[in-house]
This record gives structure tokens, C-alpha cells and sequence, in this order.
């Protein structure tokens, strides 16, 4: 990418991370030309939020985050998102009249005619008007998508799977998440998000997540389940380095911990991945056998925290599972941009949305 002349930016696809060095002096008076925009990212995430502003080679060159703090209520969250705007609109010195749009990726099912999240049970909110409460505010348009969504759509155009026909993304977390584009779109409902992965149902038994359903790919192989097997195995003593890293407490046995307790020596807790990842397969597999993409990316902490693991096991998996006509025409790989791919994804469906006549981002 091209250097900046008002600030040092940078967008490193190898370190996976955004890098912004705000420590030029910033023009007097920065107007744009009649040709120039710019573009705005918005990640909205059940912990924190984040806000970037891209110029018109997508370049960074302000930003801005906050804590979500989803416990104080819905209407106190718009006003953190619209400060957080505020804050990198102000750090990027522009003012609104000069974006063209901005993207935001939330979670959770979402009303994409009004641009509104229906609910997002990880922040405790329901109906958002989150389109209606930014534009209301600054005036430029507004893009809602899922986060997921975005964060595929960030590999497709920066990332893993630039240049695919179709790429589709899973995402194992707290959840199980998922994502498709197909020709350059996203695939989505006609009203509503698309490609709820977490959801299929794997056996006929009834699951942990909702009574009298069967169980989900989510319920046995989320890193909520990896977690939940991992504490029982801690309590029955078969696991003493995650016992003395986290103890039993969920909340503490995330992927790092889970990843640290293996390299110590805790076998079944390597077990308990490999079988995870080995179920998380089956819903990849049915993935590739409906829409036969070329790119399958996996990310999230699971994959970042134990790559060689965690994707042999997907890999050798899969590989036994598709139909062998299928078995060459496509490649699993690892996210490249990790916690970035949401809020660049958001901010080049904003631009691909509000500006189509404008020539492909390249990078």
C-alpha cells in the first residue's frame, strides 16, 4: 500500500493486526476534492467496539475503541457507538460531510431492510435501531451487516481468500459462526442474514443449548463445549496444568489457556480439542458439499491459539468426510486478518454499497 501524507498508517497483512501512527501534525483545513472520500468501519462486539476511517485508497487513518458495556442498555450503547465515531472521525481529523458511508458488523440476527439488530442476547439489547441512530447523528449512509458476515467479506477483499469465486467462513468461539460470499456478494436472506453454521443439527439426541432440540454443531463443539469438557476433566483430576492455569471456572478456560494447558502436557485436553475440531468438520463438510467453495477459511481463538492442531484435525477430518469428486476443489485455510477482518469488511461493503462506480480496492 501506498504511504500516507497526512499520517503514517498501515495495514499489515502478515502481523494480522492495524497499525496507526498518529504522530504527524495534522492539516489546517483537510478538505477532500469532489472526487474523494472517505469510509468508515465499525465493529461492534460483545466486549469492545471499534471504530476506523479509511481514506479513498483505503489507507487508515484514524481510529477510535471503547468498551461495549452491553449491561448498561441499548440506548446507552448507541450513544457509546456514536461517541466512538465521534472519537475517530475527530483522531482521523475529517469531518462527517466527508465520509461516503459507513459499515457496521454486529451480532446476533439482524433486520437488514431497517438496519436493525433484532437481538443480540450477548449484549442483552432487542430491536436496535442502529442504522436510524447513526445517520440520525452524523448524516452519512449506513451499512448493517452480521459480524460474521464482514469478517469473511474482510478476508475476501484483504485477506485469505482474496480473488475467490466463493469463499466461505467458519468461525468456532463462543459460538460457532459463518459466512459466505459467492461472486463478490454476500450471501444472505432476502430480509435477514444468511449461513447460521452454529445451527445445524448434528444428531437426533436433544442438545445442551435448547431442551427437546436436537443437538447443534455449536452445542458440541464451540469452544463453549471445548470449555465445558475441559472443567470436567480438570474436576476428575485428569487435567493438573489447565487445573493450575484456570481452574474449573468457564470464564477462565479460553483458547490461550486451552492451548498453553497442551503444550504443558495435558493429552485429554488436546483430546478434547481434536474432537471438537472433528465435529466442527461435519458442518464444513456440509458446507463445501452445498456450495462448493474454493476457499473455506477458518478463524477465531481457537484457530489462532492452536493453528497446527486445530486445522490438521479439520483438514484430515474433512478429507475423509467429502465426497471424493469433491476433495480437489478447494483449500482450508487460517484467517489472516484476526480481529481486523470485520471492521475492514464493513467498511468495503459500505464503499461497495454507497460508491459502486468507484474502481476495486486493491491492496
Amino acid at each position: 500500500m501506498a504511504q500516507r501524507f497526512l499520517l503514517e498508517s498501515s495495514y499489515d497483512l502478515h502481523n494480522s493486526r492495524l497499525t496507526f501512527h498518529n504522530n504527524r501534525p495534522k492539516p489546517k483545513n483537510p478538505k477532500m476534492s469532489e472526487n474523494s472520500t472517505h469510509w468508515i468501519g465499525f465493529d461492534l462486539g460483545g466486549t469492545k467496539m471499534l471504530a476506523v476511517v479509511l481514506d479513498e485508497k483505503f489507507e487508515v487513518i484514524g481510529t477510535c475503541r471503547k468498551k461495549t458495556k452491553g449491561h448498561e442498555g441499548m440506548e446507552s450503547g448507541l450513544n457509546r457507538i456514536n461517541a466512538v465515531i465521534e472519537g475517530a472521525l475527530e483522531n482521523a481529523g475529517i469531518t462527517p460531510d466527508q465520509v461516503g458511508g459507513l459499515g457496521i458488523g454486529c451480532p446476533g440476527p439482524l433486520d437488514l431492510e431497517k438496519g436493525m439488530i433484532r437481538e443480540a442476547p450477548n449484549l442483552g439489547w432487542s430491536k436496535v435501531p442502529i442504522r436510524k441512530s447513526i445517520h440520525e447523528k452524523f448524516g452519512f449512509d449506513v451499512a448493517v451487516g452480521n459480524d460474521v458476515d464482514l469478517g469473511v467479506y474482510g478476508e475476501y477483499m484483504f485477506g485469505a481468500a482474496k480473488k475467490a469465486r466463493c469463499v466461505v467462513g467458519v468461525f468456532p468461539g463462543t459460538g460457532i459462526g459463518g459466512g459466505c460470499v459467492m461472486n463478490g456478494q454476500l450471501l444472505t436472506g432476502a430480509n435477514c442474514t444468511a449461513m447460521e453454521i452454529g445451527h445445524i443439527p448434528v444428531s437426533a439426541e436433544s442438545g445442551l443449548d435448547r431442551p427437546g432440540v436436537p443437538a447443534t454443531l455449536e452445542s458440541i463443539a464451540s469452544r463453549l463445549a471445548i470449555s465445558g469438557a475441559a472443567a470436567q476433566a480438570v474436576f476428575r483430576g485428569q487435567a493438573p496444568n489447565l487445573a493450575e492455569i484456570a481452574g474449573t471456572d468457564l470464564s477462565n478456560i479460553r483458547s490461550a489457556q486451552l492451548a498453553k494447558a497442551i503444550k504443558q502436557g495435558d493429552t485429554v485436553i488436546a483430546t478434547i480439542v481434536e474432537t471438537a475440531a472433528a465435529r466442527l468438520a461435519m458442518g464444513v463438510v456440509t458446507l463445501i458439499h452445498l456450495l462448493a467453495p474454493d476457499i473455506v477459511v477458518l478463524g477465531g481463538g481457537l484457530v489462532e491459539a492452536m493453528p497446527d492442531l486445530y486445522l490438521k484435525t479439520v483438514r484430515e477430518e474433512v478429507d475423509r468426510l467429502v465426497l471424493p469428486s469433491l476433495k480437489d476443489i478447494f483449500k482450508i485455510v487460517p484467517a489472516k486478518l484476526g480481529d481486523d477482518a470485520a471492521v475492514m469488511g464493513a467498511a468495503a461493503l459500505a464503499r461497495s454499497r454507497f460508491a459502486p462506480q468507484l474502481s476495486a480496492i486493491t491492496s
